[in-house]
This record gives C-alpha cells, sequence and structure tokens, in this order.
C-alpha cells in the first residue's frame, strides 16, 4: 500500500455566495491524497498502474471551473471525479481551501475536507 499526496494545486475560481465573488473570483488551493497499492506500478514502471497527477490536476481545474455557490459542492463534485478517474484508489481524501475569503474579520482561509467512504 502507498499513499500519493498531490498537493498545493492553486486555481483561480469564481465560488461563492456573494454575486460580487461570481465576478472578481478568487484564489484556492487542492491537495488530494489517494491510498493506493503502488507495487505493481513501481514493478512494471507503469504510469497506467497508478495515479497520474497530470490527470488529477486536468479534473481539479475542470471541476473548478464549473461555478458554484459552496466549496462543498465543488468539493464533492471533484471528490466524485476523481473516484471514478481512479478506481484502483483504495480511498481518496480532498481538502479544498478558498485563500483570503470575504467575510468580516482577518480570515487568512476556509477548507473543507472530503473523503471517500473507504478512508
Amino acid at each position: 500500500m502507498g499513499v500519493i499526496n498531490v498537493n498545493d494545486i492553486e486555481v483561480y475560481a469564481h465560488h461563492g455566495c456573494l454575486d460580487e465573488e461570481a465576478v472578481i473570483g478568487g484564489r484556492y488551493m487542492i491537495d488530494a491524497v489517494f491510498h493506493v497499492d503502488v507495487k505493481r506500478a513501481a514493478h512494471y514502471d507503469d504510469l497506467d498502474l497508478t495515479i497520474d497527477y497530470v490527470k488529477v490536476t486536468e479534473i481539479v481545474q475542470r471541476e473548478m471551473a464549473i461555478r458554484a455557490k459552496l466549496i462543498e459542492t465543488v468539493g464533492y463534485r471533484m471528490l466524485n471525479a476523481l473516484q471514478n478517474e481512479f478506481p484502483q484508489a483504495d480511498s481518496i481524501r480532498l481538502r479544498l481551501t478558498k485563500i483570503s475569503p470575504p467575510i468580516p474579520g482577518q480570515v487568512g482561509s476556509v477548507s473543507i475536507e472530503l473523503r471517500t467512504h473507504n478512508e
């Protein structure tokens, strides 16, 4: 068993409940953690037997481009897409962070963390 981390995927997107967020947008960081058996991939040196970081990033960018009011909505959509693309993963954990959210006070970020039921 192995753990593959794809960290700090930075995306500019337009999520949020405020109308201004749809226009202005904001920065987001996404981390995806995959629990997967990497033994066969290592033995055969075969990318198709493991988690392709490029595909992970493409999925994250694609799902982040579809506007939603809640990052929870985007996160679940992204998690489902990752599960569909990488069925060999025993479990997936996803953290989606909104940098400098437009809320009162000094808040650096807010984030959600989602997991597949296997983890």
